[in-house]
This record gives C-alpha cells, sequence and structure tokens, in this order.
C-alpha cells in the first residue's frame, strides 16, 4: 500500500484543484460557440465534459462531506488502498497524455446544453465545495470509507476518494484541451474556406 504524508497529500490536491479552477475559468471568456461544438459525430463538446465532471460532483461531494463530519480526528499517515490506488493510476494523465479510453457510464452520459456558462459555473462551485473539503480534511481521518457512485457496495477511503476524483477530472481537463485545439483548428479552416470562396 502506498502511503503519504496526510497533510501533504491535502495539499497537493488543493493545488491540483486551484489549477483546475483557473483553466475553467479561463474557459468563461471562451466563445461560446467553440464550447458547445463537438468535434466529431458522437464525440463530446467542451461543455459536455464539464457536465460529465459535474455529474461526478452531485453525488461525491456530498458522500465527502458526509463521511469527513462523522469521521474520526486526522492522522499523519494515509495508507491508500489497493483499489483506490489501483482507479486513480487509471485515471491519472500521463506526459499531459490520456492513454486508455473509458467509456463513461450511462448516468454520467452529458446530454447536449444550449447555454455554455451555467454549466462552467456549475463545475466552479463544485471545485470551492472540493477546496473547503479537502481544507475539512485536514482535521479528519482521511482513511475512512466512502461508497463509489458505481455502487455502494464498493467504498473507497477518503483520501483516495479525493485522488481518484481529482485525477478524473485532470483526465477530461486533457480532453477539453485536446477538443478545444481540434475545434478551433476546424472552425479556422472553415473561415479560411469561406472567405476564400
Amino acid at each position: 500500500m502506498k502511503s503519504f504524508d496526510s497533510l501533504s497529500l491535502l495539499e497537493q490536491l488543493q493545488a491540483d484543484t486551484r489549477q483546475l479552477i483557473a483553466t475553467a475559468t479561463f474557459l468563461k471568456n471562451e466563445d461560446p460557440g467553440i464550447l458547445l461544438e463537438q468535434p466529431g459525430a458522437g464525440r463530446w463538446s467542451v461543455i459536455q465534459v464539464l457536465e460529465h465532471l459535474n455529474s461526478y460532483g452531485v453525488y461525491y461531494l456530498p458522500a465527502l462531506k458526509n463521511g469527513l463530519m462523522n469521521g474520526d480526528a486526522a492522522v499523519n499517515i494515509f495508507r491508500s488502498g489497493w483499489l483506490g490506488n489501483y482507479f486513480t493510476q487509471l485515471m491519472l494523465p500521463k506526459e499531459g497524455r490520456v492513454k486508455n479510453k473509458m467509456k463513461a457510464p450511462k448516468d454520467h452520459r452529458p446530454a447536449f446544453h444550449v447555454d455554455a456558462q451555467p454549466v462552467i459555473e456549475t463545475f466552479l462551485q463544485q471545485q470551492h465545495q472540493l477546496l473547503e473539503l479537502l481544507e475539512l480534511a485536514k482535521q479528519k481521518n482521511i482513511g475512512i470509507r466512502i461508497p463509489t457512485s458505481l455502487t455502494k457496495l464498493i467504498r473507497l477511503k477518503a483520501g483516495d476518494t479525493f485522488r481518484f476524483f481529482i485525477a478524473h477530472e485532470q483526465r477530461h481537463f486533457v480532453q477539453i484541451e485536446n477538443t478545444l485545439a481540434e475545434v478551433r483548428n476546424t472552425t479556422g479552416k472553415f473561415q479560411v474556406a469561406h472567405q476564400a470562396g
């Protein structure tokens, strides 16, 4: 089992969350048409990716809050569970790339949206809640178990739940970056072709 200094782990996760907030805040100034455009048939727009992440926040943020509020006092060392560590490593982007593609569960597949801003605002609100929970977690034992969204029968330690949740977001922010590049490239080509015609 991988071991972490609990406080250092939580502070790193807070730093990771702040980076996600900074990137999502930047998206607020992006052209809504680009954020809503799908890069191809059956592929998600930037807003659909964020909506997918929001659906996980709806489940995990209250679950983490409930678990932490009823938890014991903090301990210095957090020992990751084998399953929690496996899920986290599976989600984490490697060198800024996502190598293993996965299919989203049905209840986490996003709908098409016509307004980008509310989805971005929800994501940002959830990230600020996440920062508050990570702060609360500094006073609590993050070895307590939290049921997963897949099934209540699988329970990950709170520390691993935080790690997995944030790694999942980081993974999809690589997707957002790639989607933006692809959509901008396609839009740019269309504009050039349109002007030439």
